[in-house]
């Protein structure tokens, strides 16, 4: 998300750090720049005028204009503009009432209100612990109930059963019934939607949120119609009293003019963002965060959180001890490429780190995705017992065997071979500076740096602020791209 407005201003604050001293005239010339690319972002006019307006008056001033390095301190104060219009903090769900708490969810057919509904539900239920019972108040859209009963068995969340015929008020009061009678924590209303916004569906909306008096009423608006959304959502906002925003499909939007617009325009916080059609593709929208990502600063600490929900306790224990002795092999090799599918894939990590124009660039100049993973766990699943845990017995005959069980070629089995090497190599070293102590010393400064580096041949230049001081706590073994990664995914 974000990725044509992040390399727009990119560029803008690269040549502003790139100059010891600024003139008024340098930060309203870069200032206009931005203003440009966020109109191109679908941003909506009257933000951009504030924003820019708000960001002029703070970057002229003369502490900016004498400070030893100005340009970082424009970037400073743009960073800090864009965290607030963003809306500063994140705003989870309050559901500290008495149970059960309700959540309605309103919006236009189409924009992924009842898959939402069931992200939202199953994140209640993992990570708050949550009883839930989700309900679907849509008559008017063919098998729209009967969708929500099956998002409910993935999501192991229960669903209100079917009544045919019901009207959505009388399939609130049930619910609501249902869920206080049989000890719900929270009911999840999943509302009907329209194609365009019409004084029949608002007053649906209000009848049924007189009925069931929700704590929480959510927007879901699609991001990828930009001020679209923006539209619908002060259409909404006049007439029902919602608390809150939820954009669907940010994976796909390159521009993210709705993200930008949505708080300014509305007055309602973004609370979470969906990233994709699995139902663990929720995210609580982090304002800070988000704006690090636009000004390529990166989001490593998302990135972080993100490795500590996918690594199963027991298995990074394991893999430490493995480590700690100093073996690898190419089980281990498996499995760290494993964590990296289930993070997101190379697209996901990359869009987190600093300097993402570079790191997005170089990969599509390599043509490098996540088939690159698929490939190298085939060709080391096509391998015996025997191979995975003694590289060393691979024999040319072996290799042609594990080439052709893998459809892959010979030379790309001697790539992850080489991979295994090194990355055993390096096993050694730790253990000779001290065990996992010695982590903080191969993957210091410099150290991620070094491992993009492959991404581009090894002339990825490097990463703001002289890499990522002791390494990416919480990915496997503590590590980031694997070494030797890069040989992988060279053109042929």
């Amino acid at each position: 998300m974000f990725e044509s407005l992040s390399e727009r201003l990119g560029g803008v604050f690269d040549r502003l750090r790139g100059r010891g001293a600024l003139s008024e005239n340098d930060v309203r010339a870069a200032l206009r720049e931005v203003r440009i690319a966020l109109l191109e972002a679908d941003v909506a006019l009257p933000v951009v005028r504030d924003f820019v307006e708000q960001v002029t008056e703070a970057a002229i001033g003369q502490a900016v204009l004498r400070s030893i390095t100005p340009g970082q301190q424009v970037v400073k104060i743009v960073s800090d503009a864009l965290t607030a219009m963003l809306g500063s903090e994140a705003v989870d769900l309050q559901l500290d009432v008495t149970p059960p708490a309700v959540v309605m969810m309103v919006g236009l057919q189409g924009s992924g209100k009842t898959t939402t509904t069931a992200k939202i539900a199953r994140r209640l239920r993992e990570k708050g612990r949550k009883k839930v019972l989700m309900a679907s108040l849509d008559v008017n859209r063919p098998a729209a109930q009967e969708q929500l009963a099956v998002l409910g068995v993935q999501a192991e969340v229960a669903t209100l059963p079917i009544v045919p015929g019901q009207q959505p008020v009388d399939i609130a009061r049930r619910a609501l019934s249902a869920a206080k009678l049989q000890g719900f924590d929270v009911l999840m209303l999943d509302t009907a939607g329209r194609l365009h916004v019409d004084q029949a569906l608002m007053d649906e909306m209000k009848a049924v949120a007189s009925v069931s008096e929700p704590d929480e009423i959510l927007l879901v608006v699609d991001s990828l119609t930009g001020q679209d959304a923006v539209n619908v959502a002060t259409s909404f906002a006049g007439q029902v009293s919602l608390t809150g925003v939820v954009l669907t499909r940010m994976d796909g939007d390159a521009r993210g003019g709705a993200a930008l617009s949505m708080r300014a325009v509305t007055g309602k916080p973004i609370k979470f963002v969906g990233t994709g059609e699995k139902l663990d593709g929720l995210e609580l929208f982090q304002p800070a965060r988000v704006a690090g990502r636009i000004l390529g600063m990166g989001d490593v600490v998302s990135l972080v959180e993100r490795a500590a929900e996918t690594i199963k306790q027991e298995d990074a224990e394991k893999l430490a001890d493995r480590l700690a002795k100093g073996k690898f092999d190419l089980n281990d090799l498996r499995s760290q490429l494993t964590q990296m599918r289930k993070m997101g894939g190379l697209g996901a990590l990359a869009s987190m780190l600093p300097g993402i124009a570079k790191v997005k660039n170089a990969m599509a100049s390599n043509a490098v995705d996540d088939k690159i993973l698929i490939r190298m766990d085939a060709i080391i699943s096509s391998m015996t017992k025997a191979e995975r845990a003694r590289p060393e017995i691979l024999s040319a005959k072996r290799k042609i065997r594990v080439a052709k069980g893998s459809g892959t070629t010979v030379q790309e089995v001697n790539k992850i071979l080489k991979m295994h090497q090194e990355m055993a190599t390096m096993m050694k070293r730790m253990k000779k500076m001290g065990g996992l102590k010695g982590l903080g010393a191969l993957f210091g400064k410099g150290g991620m740096d070094a491992a993009l580096g492959g991404l581009t041949g090894g002339e990825m230049p490097n990463l703001p602020g002289g890499g990522l001081p002791g390494g990416l706590p919480g990915l496997p073994g503590g590590q980031g791209m694997p070494p030797g990664f890069h040989n992988f995914m060279k053109k042929k």
